[in-house]
């Protein structure tokens, strides 16, 4: 078995999430699966895996460029499987509650077996300086509201989708 985990990530958060998920499937396939990681914007052919877990950062409401694109380019050709997770509301409860926009027309065009959004990081000192100004004048929440065990979770479940027999 072999699946590639790839993310756009404009901070670090969302590959520190995306590497998580490959670490938590490593562990719950069979012996001998390889799971690679890669930035959305190299994955340019998923042909050779058996499943793709592809994710992104959301800003204003929408998926980064980089894993746009690359939801694009596996369009034509996906693999058997496709996950995908976005990731960016934060505080507590996270906010903005809900998927963004975009990602319901990346379901259907890469026939994904589910979404999953994922509360976020915001950290000020990786941020530029518009969006420093941005995240005070908003009073946006600082901090890490990723929640691990979702995530642990998530990846249980496509890894135990995954040790399915393949039917037909």
């Amino acid at each position: 078995m072999r699946v590639l985990v790839a993310a756009a990530s404009k901070h670090g958060s969302t590959a520190e999430i995306a590497a998580h998920i490959a670490t938590a499937l490593r562990g719950g396939l069979p012996s001998g699966s390889v799971v690679d990681v890669a930035a959305a914007a190299e994955v340019t052919d998923a042909t050779s895996y058996d499943a793709l877990v592809l994710g992104s950062a959301v800003y204003m409401g929408r998926w980064l460029e980089e894993a746009r694109s690359a939801a694009e380019r596996i369009t034509s050709k996906p693999p058997r499987s496709v996950w995908l997770f976005s990731s960016g509301p934060i505080g507590d409860p996270p906010k903005p509650a809900g998927a963004p926009a975009e990602v319901s027309g990346i379901v259907a065009s890469v026939h994904a077996r589910d979404h999953r959004v994922f509360a976020g990081r915001l950290d000020r000192h990786r941020l530029g300086l518009a969006e420093k100004a941005m995240v005070m004048a908003l009073h946006v929440a600082v901090g890490d509201f990723r929640n691990w065990s979702e995530i642990d979770a998530w990846a249980g479940e496509i890894a135990a989708e995954l040790r399915q027999p393949v039917a037909g």
